[in-house]
């Protein structure tokens, strides 16, 4: 049963501003893992992953290492990636398809359900029960549109109830593909950064720092997208609450009005993709979504959607968390996922522009935190212009800082329940 917290959350979080400790503070980050990483809905993969029987990935929930699977009945499973025996690491590829796993340590062999198949040199195991030896597994598994979640939670809320408002925009973004339907089959790339993950939480969407933080590649670019960060843009920030929250950019598209601008691009250089819309949609749906664009949504704690690539944050200790990312891509549009690919490297790829940008911010953000005075940090950018949108959502300008507040909510609701 999980234990009362250890801190008085409340006398560290209000309304407005959040004390440094919280970000740095070792012991505040394994109640985290107990309370958030462990108890909730965590994004874990796509099933463009394993799209075949037998096939699998290593994944992750917070630090601890899992193996996504399609098992032989084509069920997706959630398996704890230890061997039962001795605790070794029991496989460390990162992906492929087989029907079974053997222990690199003493070659116990598991099937890709997580059953125990055999001892070596079984004579010294008269009378054991092979079931009791089984592999870790994630008791819940919830799929929304092909996304795959997944909770050491026994009960709680179901999945959709832990999406609620963001699932329109998982939506958006699938409406994208003529199909519906992702393919990530880019591959990942790491970030290691030397930050707590909240940092990269609070940053996703946050629409006060482009204007500064990346005004060198929108120069270099020319793309005029600073403007969408300025005092004069009609982009809302939105809470949707549980942790969710969005820059939405749809006002600034609709006001513009031209097909395929969020993606830096037109209709005439993606004739097969745009072709494909119609087809799909009817002309006047594939021209509202084709303008509309693809969301800028981080849904807690650790799925970020921004745009055109996928991020998934995997907090490995207080002072360190991992960022995965690849490029959308979107299943029967070759065209339009080749300009994904080649605008994901641009801006977060190895030599890329973008996350350069952000890592380096994270981390002086992280140093900062240890530094006394001030102790507090404050989030009440616009808080007195805040309002309800037509669903009930919390929004505010696009440099305000609706969206912290509403992490930070969610966030004590969880670490004081």
């Amino acid at each position: 049963m999980l234990q009362g917290p250890s801190f008085d959350y409340r006398s560290l979080i209000e309304q407005s501003r959040v004390h440094s400790s919280v970000y740095y503070d070792e012991n505040i980050f394994q109640e985290e893992l107990d309370r958030i990483w462990y108890r909730t809905w965590v994004y874990v993969g796509h099933e463009s992953e394993i799209p075949n029987r037998n096939d699998y990935v290593t994944k992750s929930i917070g630090p601890t290492p899992i193996l996504m699977i399609r098992d032989r009945s084509g069920e997706v499973k959630l398996l704890l990636n230890k061997c039962p025996h001795r605790g070794n690491q029991l496989c460390a590829y990162q992906g492929g398809n087989r029907t079974t796993f053997t222990c690199p340590y003493h070659s116990w062999t598991f099937n890709n359900d997580g059953q125990l198949m055999g001892f070596a040199f079984a004579d010294g195991y008269e009378g054991c029960d092979r079931k009791e030896f089984s592999l870790g597994r994630i008791p819940r598994i919830g799929i929304y549109r092909g996304l795959i979640f997944g909770s050491f939670a026994e009960e709680g809320p179901t999945l959709e109830e832990h999406l609620g408002g963001a699932k329109a925009s998982i939506d958006q973004m699938l409406a994208n593909a003529p199909s519906g339907e992702l393919d990530l089959t880019a591959g990942f790339l790491q970030h290691r950064t030397k930050a707590n993950w909240k940092f990269m939480l609070e940053n996703e969407t946050d629409g006060y720092h482009p204007a500064f933080v990346h005004s060198s590649i929108f120069s270099v670019a020319d793309s005029g997208i600073g403007s969408l960060y300025g005092p004069d843009s009609t982009a809302l920030t939105r809470d949707y609450g549980n942790g969710h929250t969005e820059f939405d950019l749809r006002p600034e598209w609709r006001k513009r009005g031209n097909p395929l601008e969020w993606f830096g691009t037109t209709e005439a250089r993606l004739p097969a993709y745009a072709a494909a819309m119609r087809e799909a949609y009817g002309d006047e749906r594939a021209r509202e979504i084709m303008i509309d664009g693809s969301p800028h949504i981080m849904i807690f704690p650790n799925l970020f959607i921004a745009e055109i690539q996928l991020f998934v944050l995997q907090p490995v200790a207080v002072n360190e968390t991992i960022q995965h990312v690849t490029a959308l891509q979107f299943r029967g549009t070759p065209d339009f996922n080749r300009r994904l690919r080649q605008q994901t490297m641009g801006s977060v790829g190895p030599a890329g522009l973008l996350l350069a940008d952000d890592t380096e911010m994270y981390e002086r953000n992280h140093r900062g935190a240890a530094i006394r005075d001030p102790e507090w940090l404050t989030l009440s950018r616009g808080l007195h212009r805040e309002r309800r949108d037509e669903r009930g959502y919390l929004v505010g300008h696009s440099t305000d800082e609706v969206p912290q507040r509403g992490i930070w909510r969610h966030y004590l609701d969880l670490m004081t329940e």
